[in-house]
């Protein structure tokens, strides 16, 4: 049933390409495995292929919102080499309303942004909060994990190296609040970064878990 869904969403993200142009990318995901959700690309914006991970962005909002996560529509990403595109992803559920795949759309507005005032409505972008909605497009699993990383050192303000314990404990709330540990083989990689073992990497998450409401903020 599953792989009759995600052939018909293929056929879908082909129709979509071929019909907005080289401007348009539609990407079909499934989310069985997160390391290689990417089974089908439609347009290059992005220069992924399959076999690439998920985006950051889906990895937070399934890790916080679940099977209930809303699609999001009309947002603004930027590609690597700087494009600004208009995104927008719709969840895929199976009968039972769990979800197993996304159809994620990415349309390159960087040019039309010259002729904005007269094609407002066609790519308007509704305001929202740069972290919210912040997406990262890879090609690897890694790429997608050190992002991930690169916004919880902002949130903690300092590097790796000259974090102290309680800074390392809030690295990685960080990571988990935006399900950083969904991902295969993420425990090794932070724990490199942070100089520490797997086994203190999972310490600090069981204190993380079990402590409710755990705050980011040491001052809050």
């Amino acid at each position: 049933m599953e792989k009759g869904i995600f052939k018909n969403l293929i056929r879908i993200a082909q129709v979509m390409a071929d019909t907005f142009g080289r401007n348009c990318e539609v990407a079909v995901h499934d989310l069985a495995n997160l390391d290689k959700s990417l089974i089908y690309i439609a347009g290059n914006i992005t220069k992924r292929k399959p076999g690439a991970p998920i985006t950051d962005l889906v990895v937070r909002v399934l890790h916080q919102e679940g099977d209930q996560a809303q699609d999001m529509v009309g947002y603004k990403s930027i590609t690597p080499d700087g494009r600004i595109l208009k995104s927008s992803t719709t969840f895929i559920r199976n009968e039972q309303g769990k979800i197993i795949g996304a159809l994620c759309i990415n349309f390159d507005i960087t040019d039309l942004q010259q002729l904005q005032s007269t094609l407002g409505d066609l790519i308007n972008l509704p305001s929202q909060n740069s972290d919210e909605r912040r997406e990262t497009f890879t090609s690897a699993v890694h790429e997608t994990i050190d992002s991930l990383v690169n916004q919880a050192v902002e949130i903690v303000g300092k590097a790796p190296a000259n974090m102290q314990m309680e800074d390392k404990i809030r690295f990685v709330a960080a990571l988990e609040q935006r399900g950083a540990f969904l991902i295969k083989g993420s425990v090794d990689y932070i724990a490199t970064v942070l100089g520490v073992s797997k086994y203190t990497v999972y310490n600090y998450l069981q204190k993380i878990r079990s402590a409710e409401g755990f705050n980011l903020n040491p001052l809050g």
